[in-house]
């Protein structure tokens, strides 16, 4: 990554990185020259060639940096990374509209993205054939890149006695104010957790989970962190015994042995992809379509499972080692439509509560 610029609230802070530095596991050259190959298929001739490639991304740090690396090092171009959560940088699309300074918009939930699909260009990748049928870009606009279930990260360390299956057992008082979970309208996995607790403690009806949403609130204390990265993160360091999460990011500090664990929740949990898009009228368009079909490519999502502890979207490529399968989550299931026509409202819902019981 020839250069990475972390975005924040109130600060602006430009971080340089030494360009296709190796990532682990790096996949052969003639799989490199073979998907080179593949990327320039999808490439309109009429398109402007650049080098440059912005990438706007709410992904953790050592998430984006194997896989920025691998694209650089396969075609050529200098990825410029701008880091923060998704609702922020959103408001950035939107507020740029007709002079984008990005191209592509990597990460962010489909309930959060489906409202904005507006926002971005219409592309088929070439690897859409090899993706799940309930995981295509059905939408045109909207690629699917990963997989991610909705989970509860616990502190070994500190968690003791207190038994965590699954949300109603964060109304413990004794988690009072030791709780991590971030503003829904900053961060796409805040969101859906929020999804996920309404259908999943309403029964199926989310206008029945508004109960237990403001006993959630009474426990959180007052605190409302403003990036997804800060709830696994505090878990992790020891900041908070417990925190709302997606599993991706949980699963990586189990990976490396930290004193944290992964609770899938008993009373059901929702797993959705995220997605990875183009910004309408990006300036880089080419190397953008470039850039969607490595990250969908069977290289990369194979550097997905073994690295970065993320399910794919491709039926070529098995489930990471060490996460739970499937078969054994209380999988349900949220109504996608209604999911959209609520967003706004639940947010404000939710922010309302969350100022009432402080």
């Amino acid at each position: 990554m020839r250069k990475l610029a972390i975005l924040m609230t109130s600060l602006i802070m430009a971080v340089s990185m030494a360009g296709c530095g190796g990532a682990a596991n790096q996949v052969s050259a003639n799989n490199g020259e073979a998907q080179k190959e593949n990327v320039e298929v999808a490439q309109e001739q009429t398109e402007p060639e650049t080098d440059e490639l912005v990438v706007y991304c709410p992904h953790p740090l050592e998430f984006i940096e194997p896989l920025v690396n691998e694209f650089e090092t396969q075609t050529g171009i200098s990825v410029d990374v701008v880091a923060a959560g998704t609702g922020e940088l959103l408001k950035r699309v939107e507020s740029e509209q007709g002079n984008p300074l990005g191209d592509i918009f990597w990460g962010g939930s489909l309930s959060t993205m489906k409202p904005k699909q507006d926002l971005f260009e219409e592309y088929q990748s070439v690897n859409e054939e090899y993706v799940y049928d309930n995981m295509k870009n059905v939408e045109g606009s909207l690629t699917r890149f990963t997989n991610i279930p909705s989970v509860i990260m616990v502190n070994t360390d500190l968690i003791g006695d207190i038994k965590i299956e699954g949300y109603e057992d964060l109304l413990n008082p004794a988690l009072k104010g030791k709780i991590a979970h971030c503003d829904p309208a900053k961060s796409s996995s805040s969101y859906e957790h929020l999804i996920n607790m309404l259908y999943a403690m309403g029964n199926g009806n989310p206008d029945d989970g508004w109960d237990y949403v403001e006993k959630l609130c009474e426990n959180l204390d007052g605190k409302l962190l403003s990036g997804s990265s800060a709830v696994y993160k505090g878990v992790a360091d020891g900041e908070y015994t417990v925190g709302l999460t997606f599993e991706e990011g949980g699963a990586k500090y189990v990976a490396d042995g930290a004193p944290v664990k992964l609770v899938y929740m008993k009373e059901g949990v929702i797993s959705k992809p995220d997605g990875v898009y183009i910004i309408k009228d990006a300036k880089n368009i080419a190397n953008a379509k470039k850039f969607i079909d490595f990250v969908t490519s069977k290289d990369a999502q194979t550097i997905i499972i073994e690295q970065l502890n993320r399910r794919s979207v491709r039926k070529d490529v098995p489930a990471p080692n060490g996460l739970e399968k499937l078969e054994n989550i209380n999988l349900i299931e949220d109504d996608e439509e209604l999911v959209v026509e609520k967003k706004q409202e639940w947010l404000d819902k939710f922010k309302d509560i969350f100022t009432s019981v402080q």
